[in-house]
């Protein structure tokens, strides 16, 4: 069988992140939500996603196809429906297709598929940035529990202090001397590779994936997701780093969502607390306005390839875009669109050309290369983006 993620009807509600990747590429939990289907599936996956994206992420259509909406993280029971799937049957979740079966160059006419029934209680959904974070801990557990079955750990190292030893899994390579693991409200997955300093405390749900490092010292709270190849120090609660990105220092990190090849500077906080406790406003890309969210904390979604300067502070529930460089006292404005440079004075346009010279040094660092398809894709970033870069 041929099983396609397609974007779905939430992809503009998941900006700044799906600027640069299909929805089922998003991390929440342990892996993407792509690596859970094909793990789960047991087979390789391609993508329906938008024209300036699809050729680095094509979609590859055989003579019978299963497209699955990939704002939802597959359960076991909705595997199993979508495996037994037959010609014109569909799964719906409420009035949206979830998953259905085509023959090649079909064309889809809804009201002539028989609707396979779905109960829906075991549905996770990724419809709104938020979600990442406000999901994670859920997400942690699924993944652990999909990661470790039928497997044993590495050992626990015999300096380092574990609450609840049977929810920590440590694959193969990674090094945690004299830290402290609490995993008495949620596993403790701890990738290939990976790095635990000295003096770390950490409590579960938490996820530090293949080749990540938490800094000496680091206090991290539940439902944290520190992705592959990402450095990270000071205080984080219930965040997401997707990967190759770094908060290498002290600071205050809190129910965020980093995207990939970021850094944070030094002592760089967010706030994820109104001082009226009301709920938290975040920018709305489809709408053009802030719409609410119905959460009392929220604090920073950073897209791709942007960057701040030491001591920056974010104000609760600020949205930056793609590539965005920001510095300088005070704090910016809470939506800061891509491509723009400067701080709370005030921002000016960063040139494509100035940006993508800084993504070919960072990436170079990790040993991988800015390709074109990077950098086309940016291109069209910084020309969708223009509308809000109103300076």
């Amino acid at each position: 069988m041929n099983y396609i993620l397609f974007d779905g009807a939430m992809r503009d509600q998941l900006l700044p992140f799906t600027f640069t990747r299909p929805v089922a590429d998003i991390r929440i939990g342990i892996l993407t939500i792509r690596e859970k289907w094909e793990k789960m599936l047991g087979f390789t996956t391609t993508t329906v996603t938008e024209d300036y994206l699809a050729e680095k992420w094509t979609m590859i259509e055989l003579e019978s196809n299963v497209f699955i909406n990939a704002s939802f993280c597959p359960s076991a029971k909705l595997v199993e429906l979508i495996k037994g799937l037959s010609e014109n049957q569909a799964i719906f979740y409420k009035e949206e297709p979830l998953a259905f079966f085509t023959t090649e160059n079909q064309e889809v006419d809804f009201e002539t598929f028989d609707v396979v029934e779905y109960s829906n209680e075991d549905v996770l959904r990724v419809a709104h940035t938020w979600d990442i974070f406000s999901k994670n801990a859920e997400a942690i557990q699924r993944d652990f529990d999909l990661l470790t079955e039928g497997r044993a750990s590495q050992p626990i190292p015999e300096m380092t202090v574990a609450f609840n030893k049977e929810n920590i899994f440590i694959e193969e390579g990674a090094k945690l001397p004299f830290c402290s693991l609490n995993a008495q409200d949620g596993p403790i997955y701890i990738g290939k590779d990976a790095e635990i300093m000295e003096g770390a405390m950490v409590r579960g749900p938490f996820a530090l994936c293949d080749h990540a490092t938490l800094k000496m010292g680091a206090k991290i709270y539940g439902g944290t997701t520190i992705g592959p190849h990402t450095k990270v120090g000071g205080e984080v609660n219930n965040c997401v780093i997707f990967g190759y990105s770094n908060k290498g220092h002290d600071g205050f990190l809190g129910n965020a969502v980093i995207g990939e090849w970021c850094n944070l500077g030094a002592d760089t906080n967010n706030s994820n607390l109104k001082n009226n406790y009301v709920d938290v406003k975040l920018w709305d890309y489809s709408a053009g306005r802030f719409a609410k969210t119905g959460l009392q904390f929220c604090g920073l979604m950073m897209g791709d390839h942007s960057k701040c300067g030491i001591n920056t502070m974010f104000n609760t529930g600020t949205v930056v875009g793609v590539s965005a460089n920001i510095f300088g006292s005070g704090f910016p404005r809470n939506f800061i669109p891509s491509f723009s440079w400067g701080g709370s004075a005030g921002f000016e346009t960063y040139k494509t050309v100035k940006a993508f010279e800084v993504a070919k040094v960072v990436m170079a660092r990790r040993g991988i290369e800015f390709s074109k398809e990077d950098e086309a894709i940016l291109e069209t970033v910084f020309e969708i983006s223009k509308e809000w870069r109103r300076f």
